[in-house]
Protein backbone atom coordinates (compact mmCIF):
# COMPACT_ATOMS: atom_id res chain seq x y z
CA UNK A 1 0.00 0.00 0.00
CA UNK A 2 1.36 3.39 -0.99
CA UNK A 3 1.69 6.19 1.51
CA UNK A 4 -0.52 9.26 1.49
CA UNK A 5 1.11 12.07 -0.46
CA UNK A 6 2.64 14.79 1.72
CA UNK A 7 3.21 18.22 0.16
CA UNK A 8 6.10 18.84 2.54
CA UNK A 9 7.80 15.54 1.71
CA UNK A 10 6.77 14.68 -1.85
CA UNK A 11 9.43 12.04 -2.50
CA UNK A 12 8.53 9.92 0.51
CA UNK A 13 6.71 6.64 -0.07
CA UNK A 14 6.05 3.38 1.69
CA UNK A 15 8.78 1.52 -0.19
CA UNK A 16 11.42 0.89 2.47
CA UNK A 17 14.02 0.50 -0.25
CA UNK A 18 13.54 4.18 -1.02
CA UNK A 19 13.65 6.14 2.26
CA UNK A 20 12.48 9.75 2.49
CA UNK A 21 15.12 12.28 1.46
CA UNK A 22 17.05 14.09 4.15
CA UNK A 23 16.70 17.86 4.54
CA UNK A 24 20.13 18.20 2.87
CA UNK A 25 19.18 16.16 -0.17
CA UNK A 26 19.60 17.85 -3.54
CA UNK A 27 16.86 15.73 -5.12
CA UNK A 28 14.12 18.31 -4.65
CA UNK A 29 16.20 21.09 -6.17
CA UNK A 30 17.13 18.93 -9.15
CA UNK A 31 13.54 17.88 -9.83
CA UNK A 32 11.54 21.00 -9.01
CA UNK A 33 11.56 22.43 -12.54
CA UNK A 34 9.80 19.28 -13.79
CA UNK A 35 6.78 20.26 -11.71
CA UNK A 36 6.44 23.82 -12.99
CA UNK A 37 4.28 25.16 -15.84
CA UNK A 38 6.16 25.88 -19.05
CA UNK A 39 7.81 29.25 -19.63
CA UNK A 40 5.60 29.76 -22.70
CA UNK A 41 2.42 29.24 -20.67
CA UNK A 42 3.55 31.69 -17.98
CA UNK A 43 4.53 34.34 -20.51
CA UNK A 44 1.24 33.85 -22.35
CA UNK A 45 -0.66 34.47 -19.13
CA UNK A 46 1.35 37.58 -18.35
CA UNK A 47 1.00 38.94 -21.89
CA UNK A 48 -2.70 38.17 -22.10
CA UNK A 49 -2.22 35.77 -25.02
CA UNK A 50 -3.67 32.96 -22.93
CA UNK A 51 -7.17 33.86 -21.65
CA UNK A 52 -6.58 34.60 -17.98
CA UNK A 53 -10.33 34.40 -17.41
CA UNK A 54 -10.12 30.65 -18.13
CA UNK A 55 -7.56 30.11 -15.38
CA UNK A 56 -9.46 32.42 -13.03
CA UNK A 57 -12.71 30.58 -13.60
CA UNK A 58 -11.06 27.18 -13.18
CA UNK A 59 -9.49 28.27 -9.88
CA UNK A 60 -12.85 29.62 -8.73
CA UNK A 61 -14.39 26.24 -9.51
CA UNK A 62 -11.64 24.46 -7.59
CA UNK A 63 -12.25 26.75 -4.61
CA UNK A 64 -15.95 25.96 -4.78
CA UNK A 65 -15.34 22.21 -4.92
CA UNK A 66 -12.89 22.37 -2.00
CA UNK A 67 -14.82 24.70 0.29
CA UNK A 68 -15.29 21.87 2.83
CA UNK A 69 -11.63 20.95 2.93
CA UNK A 70 -8.38 22.58 4.02
CA UNK A 71 -6.21 24.84 1.83
CA UNK A 72 -3.71 22.21 0.69
CA UNK A 73 -6.15 20.20 -1.42
CA UNK A 74 -7.05 23.16 -3.69
CA UNK A 75 -3.38 24.19 -3.82
CA UNK A 76 -2.40 20.79 -5.22
CA UNK A 77 -5.36 20.86 -7.61
CA UNK A 78 -4.32 24.27 -8.98
CA UNK A 79 -0.80 22.94 -9.45
CA UNK A 80 -2.22 20.13 -11.57
CA UNK A 81 -4.40 22.63 -13.43
CA UNK A 82 -1.53 24.92 -14.41
CA UNK A 83 0.68 22.04 -15.45
CA UNK A 84 -2.13 20.53 -17.52
CA UNK A 85 -2.98 23.79 -19.27
CA UNK A 86 0.73 24.41 -19.79
CA UNK A 87 1.24 21.03 -21.42
CA UNK A 88 -2.01 20.55 -23.25
CA UNK A 89 -3.36 24.01 -23.87
CA UNK A 90 -6.99 24.96 -24.02
CA UNK A 91 -9.32 26.33 -26.69
CA UNK A 92 -9.43 30.12 -26.81
CA UNK A 93 -13.15 30.14 -26.00
CA UNK A 94 -13.86 26.88 -24.17
CA UNK A 95 -17.30 25.98 -22.97
CA UNK A 96 -17.81 26.93 -19.34
CA UNK A 97 -18.67 23.38 -18.36
CA UNK A 98 -15.43 22.10 -19.94
CA UNK A 99 -13.39 24.40 -17.69
CA UNK A 100 -15.38 23.12 -14.71
CA UNK A 101 -14.78 19.53 -15.74
CA UNK A 102 -11.01 20.10 -15.87
CA UNK A 103 -11.16 21.78 -12.45
CA UNK A 104 -13.32 18.99 -11.03
CA UNK A 105 -10.94 16.31 -12.30
CA UNK A 106 -7.89 18.12 -10.88
CA UNK A 107 -9.60 18.18 -7.48
CA UNK A 108 -10.47 14.49 -7.78
CA UNK A 109 -6.85 13.59 -8.53
CA UNK A 110 -5.58 15.80 -5.70
CA UNK A 111 -8.02 14.12 -3.32
CA UNK A 112 -6.80 10.68 -4.32
CA UNK A 113 -3.19 11.72 -3.83
CA UNK A 114 -3.85 13.18 -0.38
CA UNK A 115 -6.11 10.30 0.64
CA UNK A 116 -9.09 12.62 1.02
CA UNK A 117 -12.50 11.01 0.70
CA UNK A 118 -15.38 12.93 -0.82
CA UNK A 119 -18.51 12.23 -2.77
CA UNK A 120 -19.55 13.44 -6.20
CA UNK A 121 -22.47 14.99 -4.35
CA UNK A 122 -19.95 17.68 -3.37
CA UNK A 123 -19.99 18.71 -7.04
CA UNK A 124 -23.77 18.80 -7.36
CA UNK A 125 -24.48 21.87 -5.25
CA UNK A 126 -25.56 25.35 -6.23
CA UNK A 127 -23.35 25.26 -9.29
CA UNK A 128 -25.52 22.57 -10.85
CA UNK A 129 -22.63 20.31 -11.85
CA UNK A 130 -23.76 17.17 -13.59
CA UNK A 131 -20.55 15.25 -14.21
CA UNK A 132 -20.78 11.52 -13.60
CA UNK A 133 -17.97 9.25 -12.45
CA UNK A 134 -17.06 7.99 -15.92
CA UNK A 135 -16.81 11.51 -17.32
CA UNK A 136 -14.52 12.62 -14.51
CA UNK A 137 -12.38 9.50 -14.83
CA UNK A 138 -12.03 10.07 -18.55
CA UNK A 139 -10.71 13.58 -17.98
CA UNK A 140 -8.46 12.31 -15.19
CA UNK A 141 -6.67 10.06 -17.66
CA UNK A 142 -6.13 12.97 -20.03
CA UNK A 143 -4.64 15.02 -17.20
CA UNK A 144 -2.47 12.11 -16.06
CA UNK A 145 -1.14 11.68 -19.58
CA UNK A 146 -0.40 15.38 -19.97
CA UNK A 147 1.41 15.45 -16.61
CA UNK A 148 3.30 12.23 -17.48
CA UNK A 149 1.97 10.74 -14.24
CA UNK A 150 4.14 13.09 -12.16
CA UNK A 151 1.56 13.54 -9.45
CA UNK A 152 3.87 13.98 -6.46
CA UNK A 153 4.17 17.69 -7.13
CA UNK A 154 7.22 19.50 -5.80
CA UNK A 155 5.87 22.79 -4.47
CA UNK A 156 7.17 25.55 -2.18
CA UNK A 157 5.90 23.51 0.77
CA UNK A 158 8.50 20.87 -0.09
CA UNK A 159 11.29 23.30 0.86
CA UNK A 160 9.91 24.76 4.09
CA UNK A 161 11.77 22.37 6.38
CA UNK A 162 15.03 22.85 4.51
CA UNK A 163 15.00 26.66 4.60
CA UNK A 164 13.60 27.07 8.09
CA UNK A 165 16.80 25.48 9.38
CA UNK A 166 18.62 28.66 8.32
CA UNK A 167 16.64 30.68 10.87
CA UNK A 168 18.17 30.71 14.33
CA UNK A 169 14.91 30.20 16.22
CA UNK A 170 15.27 27.64 18.98
CA UNK A 171 11.87 28.27 20.53
CA UNK A 172 9.38 25.83 18.88
CA UNK A 173 6.40 28.25 19.13
CA UNK A 174 8.39 30.92 17.28
CA UNK A 175 9.41 28.46 14.57
CA UNK A 176 5.81 27.33 14.23
CA UNK A 177 4.60 30.93 13.97
CA UNK A 178 7.16 31.62 11.24
CA UNK A 179 6.15 28.51 9.33
CA UNK A 180 2.43 29.27 9.64
CA UNK A 181 2.88 32.78 8.29
CA UNK A 182 5.07 31.54 5.44
CA UNK A 183 2.41 28.98 4.53
CA UNK A 184 -0.18 31.77 4.29
CA UNK A 185 2.07 33.71 1.93
CA UNK A 186 2.70 30.65 -0.24
CA UNK A 187 -1.02 29.98 -0.56
CA UNK A 188 -1.65 33.57 -1.65
CA UNK A 189 1.32 33.54 -4.01
CA UNK A 190 -0.23 30.80 -6.14
CA UNK A 191 -2.78 33.29 -7.42
CA UNK A 192 -0.14 35.81 -8.55
CA UNK A 193 1.00 35.05 -12.09
CA UNK A 194 4.22 37.02 -11.55
CA UNK A 195 5.48 34.38 -9.13
CA UNK A 196 4.72 31.47 -11.44
CA UNK A 197 8.04 31.88 -13.26
CA UNK A 198 10.01 31.43 -10.03
CA UNK A 199 11.16 28.05 -8.81
CA UNK A 200 9.20 26.62 -5.86
CA UNK A 201 12.35 26.74 -3.74
CA UNK A 202 12.69 30.49 -4.31
CA UNK A 203 9.05 31.05 -3.36
CA UNK A 204 9.56 29.05 -0.16
CA UNK A 205 12.71 30.97 0.80
CA UNK A 206 11.02 34.28 0.01
CA UNK A 207 7.90 33.40 2.00
CA UNK A 208 9.96 32.54 5.08
CA UNK A 209 12.04 35.69 4.69
CA UNK A 210 8.95 37.87 4.25
CA UNK A 211 7.30 36.21 7.23
CA UNK A 212 10.38 36.84 9.36
CA UNK A 213 10.31 40.52 8.37
CA UNK A 214 6.74 40.74 9.63
CA UNK A 215 7.23 38.74 12.83
CA UNK A 216 10.84 39.44 13.81
CA UNK A 217 11.87 42.74 12.16
CA UNK A 218 14.91 43.25 14.38
CA UNK A 219 16.35 39.88 13.37
CA UNK A 220 15.48 40.23 9.71
CA UNK A 221 18.97 41.36 8.53
CA UNK A 222 20.55 38.28 10.10
CA UNK A 223 17.91 36.01 8.60
CA UNK A 224 18.37 37.54 5.15
CA UNK A 225 22.13 37.07 5.33
CA UNK A 226 21.76 33.47 6.47
CA UNK A 227 19.31 32.37 3.82
CA UNK A 228 21.17 34.28 1.09
CA UNK A 229 24.23 32.18 1.87
CA UNK A 230 22.47 29.05 0.64
CA UNK A 231 24.02 27.87 -2.61
CA UNK A 232 20.61 26.89 -3.99
CA UNK A 233 19.21 30.42 -3.67
CA UNK A 234 19.34 33.02 -6.41
CA UNK A 235 19.52 36.13 -4.24
CA UNK A 236 18.19 38.48 -6.93
CA UNK A 237 15.14 36.30 -7.61
CA UNK A 238 14.50 35.86 -3.90
CA UNK A 239 14.51 39.60 -3.19
CA UNK A 240 12.29 40.23 -6.21
CA UNK A 241 9.87 37.61 -4.93
CA UNK A 242 9.88 39.24 -1.49
CA UNK A 243 8.99 42.57 -3.09
CA UNK A 244 6.12 40.97 -4.99
CA UNK A 245 4.85 39.35 -1.81
CA UNK A 246 4.90 42.71 -0.05
CA UNK A 247 2.95 44.25 -2.93
CA UNK A 248 0.55 41.34 -2.83
CA UNK A 249 -0.09 41.98 0.86
CA UNK A 250 -0.72 45.70 0.28
CA UNK A 251 -3.02 45.15 -2.68
CA UNK A 252 -5.11 42.59 -0.83
CA UNK A 253 -7.88 40.67 -2.52
CA UNK A 254 -9.25 42.91 -5.27
CA UNK A 255 -10.26 40.18 -7.66
CA UNK A 256 -13.75 38.89 -8.23
CA UNK A 257 -15.19 36.57 -5.62
CA UNK A 258 -15.92 32.95 -6.41
CA UNK A 259 -19.65 33.70 -6.49
CA UNK A 260 -19.16 36.56 -8.95
CA UNK A 261 -17.07 34.45 -11.29
CA UNK A 262 -19.47 31.53 -11.18
CA UNK A 263 -22.63 33.63 -11.50
CA UNK A 264 -22.26 34.23 -15.22
CA UNK A 265 -21.55 30.60 -16.05
CA UNK A 266 -23.90 28.27 -17.87
CA UNK A 267 -24.41 24.54 -17.47
CA UNK A 268 -24.21 22.26 -20.46
CA UNK A 269 -25.48 18.66 -20.34
CA UNK A 270 -22.61 16.26 -20.26
CA UNK A 271 -24.16 14.06 -22.95
CA UNK A 272 -22.64 16.38 -25.54
CA UNK A 273 -19.18 15.75 -24.11
CA UNK A 274 -17.79 14.04 -27.20
CA UNK A 275 -18.70 16.99 -29.45
CA UNK A 276 -16.57 19.50 -27.54
CA UNK A 277 -14.03 17.27 -25.83
CA UNK A 278 -12.34 15.83 -28.92
CA UNK A 279 -9.91 18.75 -29.23
CA UNK A 280 -8.10 17.42 -26.15
CA UNK A 281 -8.77 13.72 -26.43
CA UNK A 282 -7.49 13.33 -29.98
CA UNK A 283 -4.14 14.84 -29.01
CA UNK A 284 -3.27 12.81 -25.92
CA UNK A 285 -5.60 9.81 -25.94
CA UNK A 286 -2.84 7.71 -27.44
CA UNK A 287 -0.50 8.69 -24.62
CA UNK A 288 -3.16 7.96 -22.03
CA UNK A 289 -3.82 4.54 -23.58
CA UNK A 290 -0.12 3.69 -23.67
CA UNK A 291 0.29 4.84 -20.10
CA UNK A 292 -2.67 2.74 -19.02
CA UNK A 293 -0.81 -0.44 -19.93
CA UNK A 294 2.20 0.56 -17.82
CA UNK A 295 0.65 2.29 -14.82
CA UNK A 296 -1.81 1.20 -12.13
CA UNK A 297 -5.40 1.82 -13.16
CA UNK A 298 -7.55 4.33 -11.38
CA UNK A 299 -9.87 2.49 -9.05
CA UNK A 300 -13.42 2.24 -10.31
CA UNK A 301 -15.83 4.47 -8.48
CA UNK A 302 -18.12 2.52 -6.16
CA UNK A 303 -21.86 2.60 -6.50
CA UNK A 304 -22.22 5.54 -4.12
CA UNK A 305 -19.73 7.52 -6.24
CA UNK A 306 -17.43 8.03 -3.27
CA UNK A 307 -13.95 8.97 -4.41
CA UNK A 308 -11.15 6.99 -2.75
CA UNK A 309 -7.38 7.04 -2.79
CA UNK A 310 -5.93 5.35 -5.85
CA UNK A 311 -2.47 4.25 -6.91
CA UNK A 312 -1.50 7.49 -8.61
CA UNK A 313 1.68 8.26 -6.69
CA UNK A 314 4.36 8.56 -9.32
CA UNK A 315 7.06 11.21 -9.52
Amino acid sequence: MLMEFDLENPLANSNHLCPPPSPNSTSLFLLESDHMPSHHYIQSLKAGAFPTSVRRHAIASISLFCCRFGPFLPYLAVNYLDRFLSSQGIPQQPKTWVVRLVACSCVSLAAKMTKTEFSLIDFQGDGGFIFDAQTIERMEYLILGALKWRMRSITPFSFISFFISFFNLKDPPLRQALKARAVELILKAQMDTRLMELRPSIIAASALLSASHQLFPLQFPCFRKAISSCSYVNKENMLQCCNWMQEMEKEGEQSESVDEIMASSSNTPVNVLDQHFSCWESEIAADATTTDTKRPRINDYPDNHSVHFSQLQHC
